[in-house]
């Protein structure tokens, strides 16, 4: 372990001894006794490497949940994560290279950067993406802050159907400053009210936040929603499901200001909540409102294309407090994931993924409404994600059926009991799904 042991006593010795102290302790004396370690850690005895992976392979064997048949979304999603892509993102270029700043020794991650800008605009129907954000969560705070900028307004509207841990993250950027968020409820049918908004929104707002399709899955009116906020002269925020906008309009061709979302369904893995990548795209108009980085396309002095970050000031990097975001750096790895799964997919094929998941989550809709007690919670179109009512409890059906090898919907206790929020990837098969249902409705006989 010597290798990884930088300084011996001696020369510890003479780093004290310039410093003008007898003791490391001694460097602690700003710290009050009260509060210092004095034992030592309750760490276990020191093992071999041999030692160690064995330990780690029993952890990673009691993790059963790996194992399970996903029908659980709600902002992580499983899909199919084509192999090539961890091959090329382990790329010693690509794996450890940090801020492009240099652009004469970057084009090759610049270049994969403006690849990626290209594809989330056409994705989402905006003129101008940035290099990504962290998550979708801080990239949808990130937009309204954007919006207050734009509009020098200090409200915020935020659909009720909006995921509330999106919700929970707003606050944290948003309440610190002198702004206001305002929730909107939610309808009958699982769609913002509009009319509770309008009311909402009399003496003006920043910006209106809304999913698309929203948390519960139902296909909210974006053409209905922008026109409604640009009367108020506020911006429309829209937060997408990438893999949805493969099959219904992007929010940019209905009137939305500022997209943004989760990057995690286009090839990465769910890992426990991260890392994931945020995207965000915008208008021309608002594109130096926009924080993060932004990779541009030039040539140089022989015409030869060459790549740059573009449109920043030098706030952005160094005098942060002057600086229109705080975002000064982004998640270029999970952003580069996302590159190589829609190159690897095309434009057919991602379009294909969508379609799959629309189908099969309708088909699962269907067998459920099947099973005598479960109805169905809203009426509005549903994309990929869809909520159902059980006649038991939704947290206890959950638990049974992890037992069955399935990792069910998500137990929606606002909505009820019962209430449990489903979805379908191209990844499950139909006897997958076949057997899902009649696992779920032999539980619900069982406890009836």
């Amino acid at each position: 372990m010597s290798t990884y042991i930088p300084n011996g006593k001696a020369q510890r010795k003479q780093m004290l001894d310039v410093i003008g102290v007898e003791r490391f302790e001694d460097l602690l004396s700003p710290i009050p006794e009260s509060v210092r370690l004095k034992d030592e850690l309750d760490l276990p005895a020191p093992v071999s490497e041999l030692e160690l992976v064995k330990e780690f392979k029993e952890f990673a064997a009691a993790n059963s949940s790996a194992d399970l048949i996903c029908f659980r979304g709600a902002g992580a999603y499983d899909h199919f994560i084509p192999s090539a892509i961890d091959n090329i993102l382990t790329r010693s270029e690509f794996f450890t290279a940090y801020t492009p700043y240099q652009a004469e020794v970057s084009q090759g991650t610049l270049q994969a950067i403006f690849e990626y800008q290209t594809m989330i605009a056409r994705l989402t129907g905006c003129d101008a993406a940035n290099a990504c954000m962290y998550d979708g969560a801080s990239a949808t705070a990130e937009a309204a802050l954007m919006a207050i900028r734009a509009t020098k307004k200090k409200r915020v509207l935020v659909s009720g159907a909006l995921n509330p841990r999106t919700i929970d993250v707003m606050h944290t950027y948003i309440d610190n400053g002198d702004f206001e968020i305002n929730e909107v409820p939610f309808g009958a049918d699982g769609l913002m009210d509009i009319e509770a908004a309008r009311q909402l929104a009399e003496g003006g707002v920043a910006a209106l936040v809304l999913q698309y399709p929203n948390f519960f899955g139902s296909i909210e009116d974006i053409q209905a929603a922008a026109d409604f906020v640009h009367e108020f002269k506020g911006l429309l925020v829209v937060t997408a499901d990438p893999i949805a906008l493969g099959v219904i309009e992007a929010p940019g061709k209905l009137g939305a200001d500022i997209v943004v979302g989760e990057g995690q369904p286009m090839g990465i893995a769910m890992s426990y909540g991260g890392p994931y990548v945020g995207f965000m795209a915008t208008s021309t108009k608002l594109l130096r409102k926009m924080p993060g980085r932004i990779v541009g396309r030039t040539e140089d002095r022989a015409g030869n294309t060459g790549y740059v970050l573009t449109l920043q000031t030098r706030e952005q990097h160094i005098r942060r407090a002057k600086a229109t975001s705080n975002i000064c750096s982004n998640q270029a790895l999970m952003a580069l994931a996302n590159v190589i799964y829609l190159t690897l997919a095309g434009e057919d094929g991602f379009a294909g993924v969508a379609a799959q998941c629309w189908h099969k989550s309708h088909y699962l809709f269907d067998k459920l409404l099947g099973i005598d007690g479960v109805t169905k919670v809203f009426d509005a179109p549903f994309c990929r994600e869809f909520v159902v009512n059980l006649p038991v409890s939704a947290e206890d059906a959950a638990e049974a059926l992890e037992e069955k090898g399935y990792l069910a919907g998500l137990p929606i206790h606002g909505l009820g009991e019962g209430a449990m929020m489903l979805t379908v990837t191209e990844k499950r098969t139909r006897e997958e799904i076949d057997g899902f249902a009649d696992a779920l409705g032999e539980y619900i006989k069982g406890v009836k």
